[in-house]
């Protein structure tokens, strides 16, 4: 393997032959953030399970899937949810290989920004840098806004259920979405409680899954056949062609493996990271598959009526075939309840990782207010601001369910898009400088790494063309993808940032290398002067 030598390696080197060396009080996490021009701000309270519950209760792939039901199955019908998971399955595969190997040669709280920084060309590493950190943060903020959507929704279903009579209204749902913001927020504000949380969270998700999985399947009556859950194919799109109503319903089952960058955010907060990470990475999609795959397949077995399910005044599907099943309303609360708590795990999850995307790009100045951003509250050990502000923006965005639940669904598939580029740039980056001119880390995968890296660049562009049709024919207002309008405010923000202040104060990669360099040899000065 070859690799291009940093003198910071030399300077290092030289402090290890220093017993009374400065830096010889950094222990090897430490030490290699310095190097990468860091210092360590908070505690590595994580373990690899702790780092693992926080990347599946993100993900959460079964309870994705049952978020999202009805879509899918109007979009290709259980075919397209059971198979198109076996596919998304083999693509998440390819993501996480990509995103371990960096995450392994370069563990970094800023991940994919981070790793573009340092892997493109230098005449461009700042500004490819700076988008991938504006399209992931993006991601995130979206990403929590529709998991809060999802729970909240779920919360007033179970209580349309219980009082027939009541009607939803959308406030109904944005207060209750402002409520579970909230809660998680809280959840969020002491570092020491994130780790049992998350092993907490991983707890619960797998429990409501396996209690789902049994119970509703043993009390439904009668089955469907095998023919309608293997062989069944639905288009109620309106798209003449079949496979554009696949292509267009796969992003309801491509949702169940998003978010797959959440652990490497964390790498400054676990021991080993270039070890820890790519375990709960992998670990993620190795869980969401087998859960979200039989958890499918049960529920399509265990369905009564499909047209009730799309009608339902809950306006929660997966609500109605709990109640279809259990021929229970208060059965069906019980376990809609199982959903609710793992939502909002979940969006304490998303929460975590959001406010490290915000905390991690501030440090390099990616946004505005970034020294007021990358402040890290000692009381707490928890980059209080970053959080603070991110869990407002989500508020504020789920305003936009409020004026257009369309739109506001757009922005949901912004999130799959918008996180694949932001995987997309430093892979890219990758291949260009190639890949055996960086240091390798544990995680290493050869040949099958590089197949990885390219099935990641071909389906983030299937995915941005595709992804941006109309789910249904004809579009009209109402149904409309607007998932470009999406794109297009997202780069204006971006761009203007970029110009008025980005370009002139982001912190790229040879100012980080030279302060470093500097703070380093300063280091072994110290010492030497003892």
């Amino acid at each position: 393997m070859s690799f291009e030598k940093s003198h910071l390696d030399g300077i290092v080197h030289a402090s290890s032959d220093d017993e009374h060396g400065h830096l010889k009080s950094l222990d090897d996490d430490a030490l290699a953030l310095a190097q990468m021009g860091y210092s360590q701000d908070l505690k590595r309270n994580y373990t690899w399970i702790s780092l693992l519950g926080v990347g599946f209760s993100l993900t959460n792939s079964w309870w994705a899937i049952s978020a999202a039901l009805i879509t899918g199955i109007n979009s290709g019908g259980p075919v397209q949810i059971v198979y198109g998971l076996i596919w998304f399955a083999l693509v998440s595969t390819c993501v996480g290989i990509s995103l371990s190997e960096l995450a392994s040669a370069l563990p970094n709280a800023g991940g994919q920004y981070f790793w573009a920084n340092e892997l493109a060309p230098k005449r461009y590493a700042n500004f490819a840098s700076y988008l991938t950190g504006w399209f992931g943060w993006a991601g995130s903020i979206f990403t929590s806004a529709s998991v809060s959507l999802a729970t909240s929704s779920a919360c007033v279903g179970c209580y349309q259920l219980s009082h027939p009579d009541f009607v939803i209204q959308n406030w109904h749902v944005y207060v209750t979405y402002l409520a579970i913001n909230y809660f998680a927020f809280l959840w969020n504000c002491y570092a020491k409680w994130l780790p049992l949380i998350a092993k907490v969270s991983l707890t619960t998700t797998l429990l409501s899954f396996l209690v789902t999985l049994i119970t509703v399947p043993a009390k439904a009556s009668p089955h469907k056949s095998a023919q309608f859950v293997f062989a069944s194919f639905v288009n109620n799109t309106g798209w003449s062609q079949n496979g554009i109503a696949f292509i267009v319903g796969l992003i309801n089952t491509n949702y169940a493996f998003a978010c797959l960058d959440c652990a490497t955010h964390l790498a400054e907060e676990v021991h080993r990271p270039e070890r820890q990470v790519p375990i709960a990475i992998m670990g993620t999609v190795a869980i969401g598959f087998v859960t979200s795959w039989f958890f499918s397949i049960a529920q399509f077995f265990s369905i009564g009526n499909l047209d009730d399910l799309a009608s339902t005044p809950t306006l929660v599907p997966i609500l109605a075939l709990f109640n279809q099943a259990l021929r229970s309303k208060a059965g069906a609360i019980v376990l809609e309840a199982l959903f609710i708590a793992t939502g909002i795990w979940c969006l304490v999850a998303s929460q975590t990782w959001q406010s490290r995307n915000c905390w991690s790009f501030a440090r390099d100045a990616g946004l505005p207010f970034s020294k007021f951003l990358s402040h890290v509250d000692r009381r707490v050990d928890v980059p209080l601001r970053a959080h603070f502000v991110s869990s407002l923006l989500v508020a504020i965005v789920g305003l936009l369910y409020l004026g257009s639940i369309t739109a506001f669904n757009s922005m949901v598939t912004a999130t799959i898009v918008l996180l694949y580029i932001s995987y997309s740039i430093p892979v890219t980056c990758l291949l260009i400088k190639g890949r055996n001119n960086i240091r390798h880390g544990p995680f290493w995968l050869g040949p099958i790494g590089l197949v990885s890296n390219i099935v990641l660049l071909l389906w983030t562009c299937f995915t941005l063309i595709m992804y941006s049709f109309p789910s249904v024919m004809p579009a009209t207002a109402d149904s409309m993808n607007y998932v470009s309008a999406v794109y297009g405010v997202v780069v204006l923000i971006i761009t203007v940032d970029w110009l008025v202040r980005g370009r002139r104060n982001y912190r790229g990669q040879s100012l980080r290398h030279s302060e470093a360099e500097a703070r380093l040899a300063s280091g072994v000065d110290a010492g030497r002067m003892h």
